[in-house]
């Protein structure tokens, strides 16, 4: 798994191979990443990446959110609350050389609390597949004040997620068995 674009374009990350079912961790792969960034970018989302501050739910490897810092975000969160998620987050913040603009939290995506600091402009949501979680995971960041108002949402989930009230679908892709779904927050959100 490597950075596919951007100032660390080839950065190689630290290996999970195939995953690892039991703590849910399924990277996204790097054509899918490399087919998200094409639409954050080209689509109409209207290219949230430079100066972003991005928010990574289940961020698994972090690799969603270091590919958004090598694109030009100014500062990430990345958020999940397993163990193994928790070393290659650390292994590929070290090696991104990112230690400044990434900061990792152990929690639960679902019970965020109420967020200290800045909203997030953008959103990377990658939930276990089928679970409901991604759902319960918006909704704990839209309670908590974790996203800013207008922030565009990346989910990658199996089916179509069920969008909060008032987000506004920008773009939806299958890619195999994900479906990557683009909304945008409503102009209140946070």
């Amino acid at each position: 798994m490597r950075i596919v674009g951007g100032r660390m374009r080839g950065l190689k990350l630290a290996e999970l191979g195939d995953g690892d079912a039991a703590a849910h961790l399924r990277p996204t792969t790097d054509r899918v990443r490399e087919a998200i960034f094409n639409l954050l970018i080209n689509g109409n989302s209207g290219n949230p990446l430079p100066g972003a501050r991005v928010l990574d739910l289940f961020a698994g490897t972090g690799a969603l959110a270091l590919e958004a810092l090598s694109r030009g975000a100014a500062k990430a969160v990345l958020v999940d609350d397993g163990s193994r998620a928790a070393a290659l987050i650390r292994q590929n913040i070290q090696r991104a050389r990112v230690q400044d603009q990434a900061t990792y939290l152990r929690r639960d995506a679902t019970r965020l609390g109420p967020m200290r600091g800045d909203a997030h402009d953008l959103v990377f949501l990658d939930p276990p597949y089928g679970q409901g979680k991604g759902e319960a995971a918006m909704a704990s960041a839209l309670q908590g004040g974790w996203l800013a108002s207008g922030a565009v949402v990346v989910w990658e989930e199996s089916r179509p997620p069920l969008l909060p009230p008032a987000f506004a679908l920008l773009d939806q892709r299958s890619y195999g068995d994900t479906i990557v779904t683009l909304a945008r927050a409503p102009l209140t959100a946070g």
